[in-house]
C-alpha cells in the first residue's frame, strides 16, 4: 500500500533549493565526495520529518520524541545519490548539511520495502543517539501532523543498516516490543559483587 508522505514546510524546500544551486552548492568541500562527483543533476525527491528519540532510559516516564529538521532524499537519473538536511532556527527553515552514507541507502531500501506493507503509513525518521541507530518510523495515523507525536504502541520501526548489535537491519519491530530491547540495551549491567 503506497505510504502517505506529509509535505515538508515549504521554507526547508526552499532552502534545500537554493542550497543545490549556490555556487558552492554541491560543490564545497565540506559536501560528501559522491555528491560532488553528481553535483548539478541532483534534485530533492522525498522529504521525510527527523526526530530525535529523547529519555529513553529515564524512568519518569515514556520516552520523548521531538522534532530536529526535514531530510530530503537527493535524487539523479542512477536513483538517491544523498541527501540534505534542514533544520528550524530562530529566523526559520534553513539548509543544514548534504549527507551520504549507508543511513541514505538503507532508508530508500527500507521505504520501498515499506511500500509492499498490507496497511498505509506515514514515513518518518527516528533517530536513538544514545545507540548510534536511524529507523525508518511509520508512523500508523497517516492523517497525523509530521512534525508532532511520538511512536505509537503499534507504530512500526525499521532499523536502518548499520543497526547495532543485535538488532536485525530492515526488519519491521513493532514500538512496543523494540523499545523495551533498546532500553534494556542501555542500562549499564551491574558492578560485580553488588546487590541486584
Amino acid at each position: 500500500m503506497p505510504l502517505r508522505v506529509q509535505p515538508a514546510p515549504a521554507p526547508a524546500l526552499r532552502s534545500v533549493h537554493a542550497a543545490l544551486g549556490s555556487p558552492a552548492g554541491l560543490r564545497g568541500d565540506a559536501t560528501p565526495p559522491g555528491l560532488r562527483a553528481r553535483a548539478g543533476s541532483v534534485r530533492p525527491d522525498l522529504s521525510l520529518p527527523l526526530h530525535v528519540l529523547d529519555g529513553i532510559t529515564a524512568s519518569a516516564g515514556p520516552p520523548r520524541t521531538r522534532l530536529t529538521g526535514w531530510r530530503f532524499l537527493l535524487r539523479d537519473v542512477h536513483g538517491v545519490a544523498g541527501a540534505a538536511d534542514a533544520m528550524l532556527t530562530a529566523d526559520g527553515w534553513t539548509f543544514s548539511h548534504f549527507c551520504e552514507g549507508p543511513f541514505v541507502a538503507s532508508a530508500e531500501t527500507a521505504l520501498r520495502r515499506a511500500e509492499t506493507l498490507p496497511v498505509a503509513y506515514q514515513p518518518r525518521l527516528l533517530s536513538v543517539p544514545e545507540l548510534y541507530m536511524l529507523t525508518l518510523w511509520l508512523h500508523a495515523d497517516t492523517e497525523a501532523d509530521a512534525a508532532d507525536g511520538s511512536p505509537a504502541p503499534a507504530d512500526l520501526l525499521v532499523p536502518l543498516a548499520p543497526a547495532p548489535p543485535g538488532i536485525a537491519a530492515h526488519r519491521p519491530h513493532r514500538v512496543d516490543g523494540l523499545l523495551p530491547l533498546l532500553t534494556r540495551r542501555l542500562v549499564p549491567p551491574p558492578l560485580l559483587g553488588t546487590p541486584v
